[in-house]
């Protein structure tokens, strides 16, 4: 007499059934759980054992034992392995602590020409040291162990993340000072717009600049014409990769803090004498019962004794000058404009010569000053004393 046909029941849902199938169809899956996601799937279509062994193309045993986890733990949690106890840990956590500490020291500290660590190279230098250190479970470490330790620890040796640190210890001091200078230039324009006059009460006006050198814009040519996109061929332009250099330039430039128009002179060099030439451009812009307040950075042209003499020679109180802490250019609004120069007229531009990229940069400031745009400055200005 034949034994009754054994059925194990499998509660599913549509949820279920839909997770099983692309489960079953994925190439990304493990195959045992694409195995096992067809098994149940077959089976929920045929309860027959034997009939989805045929037709998965494994034992019959197989077949039950995947059924009979899935009716215990459920379809979708019977996919995955049991876990097995697998042999104990060959790498001691003092060894793995030993290479975690020798991976946050340089490698040139330990006699490599290398700057930083690569993993190949950590790998081996612990293969070659750690047994003597103490660690024989390093003998036969492998560069991917080593990769899997330091992830686990977040430690990154051959990378690099650069930081600023404020090397001014008046670095406070002289930014409440950068702040103040703003905020009377805040006031200033207010009294602009409410239609008072600088000098009403019988001194002279005062005007603030905002001033810095962008040094090295280079001036580069193509050796081959630039090719225009073409709809549906070419969608960007088309550059030969070869260049020629035709030598580097200066632009210094200083922004009116109150009317937005940019001063500006186009140099090869921004020495004491090219600084000097700026401020007799200055000198010249504005009246001569103007003080002028420069907000700059500590530049050697800007403290120079041929710098200094010249300022001697000027009326008193002519030239003020206020300087940014070290590391504090970024308090200097005139970086901004800097900022928008780098993004838009130098990105990827070529020139035949040194001339036309002079011609080109004051052609960009001649465009600013046609609609200049009053820069203003509001991080942490109302801290200042």
């Amino acid at each position: 007499m034949v034994a009754p046909r054994r059925v194990i029941a499998l509660p599913s849902d549509a949820r279920q059934r839909q997770r099983l199938l692309e489960i079953s169809r994925s190439r990304t899956e493990p195959t045992g759980r694409v195995e096992r996601a067809r098994i149940i799937l077959a089976y929920l279509d045929d309860p027959s054992a034997y009939a989805v062994a045929r037709a998965i193309g494994v034992t019959q045993q197989t077949v039950t034992r995947c059924l009979e986890r899935a009716a215990e733990l459920g379809v979708i949690e019977a996919l995955d392995d049991r876990p097995r106890a697998g042999r104990d840990p060959v790498m001691t956590a003092e060894a793995k602590t030993w290479l975690v500490a020798l991976a946050c020291r340089k490698a040139k500290e330990l006699g490599y020409p290398h700057e930083l660590w690569t993993t190949r190279l950590l790998a081996a230098h612990a293969r070659q040291h750690g047994p003597t250190a103490g660690h024989p479970s390093l003998a036969k470490l492998a560069q991917g162990t080593v990769c899997k330790i330091l992830a686990e620890h977040e430690v990154k040796p051959h990378k690099v993340r650069y930081y600023l640190e404020k090397r001014d210890p008046e670095f406070e001091p002289k930014m409440a000072e950068i702040l103040c200078v703003y905020r009377q230039m805040a006031m200033l324009r207010g009294q602009a717009e409410s239609g008072e006059s600088q000098g009403e009460d019988g001194g002279g006006s005062l005007a603030i600049v905002s001033y810095d050198e962008k040094p090295g814009i280079q001036a580069i040519a193509t050796t081959a014409p630039d090719r225009p996109p073409l709809p549906g061929k070419s969608p960007t332009v088309m550059r030969d990769h070869e260049y020629q250099r035709h030598g580097t330039l200066t632009l210094m430039a200083g922004i009116d803090l109150l009317t937005g128009h940019v001063h500006a002179l186009v140099k090869e060099r921004h020495r004491s004498r090219e600084f000097i030439e700026f401020l007799k451009l200055l000198d010249a812009a504005y009246p001569a019962d103007t003080a002028i307040e420069i907000i700059l950075d500590n530049h050697s042209a800007h403290v120079s004794c041929e710098t200094t003499t010249w300022l001697a020679a000027q009326p008193i109180g002519r030239f003020t000058f206020t300087f940014t802490p070290t590391h504090g250019s970024w308090l200097n609004l005139i970086e901004g404009l800097f900022s928008k120069l780098a993004r838009s007229l130098l990105r990827h531009i070529r020139v035949s010569s040194k001339h036309e990229l002079e011609d080109r940069l004051m052609a960009f400031i001649n465009n600013i000053n046609r609609q200049p745009v009053v820069h203003t400055w509001r991080y942490k200005i109302d801290r200042a004393a």
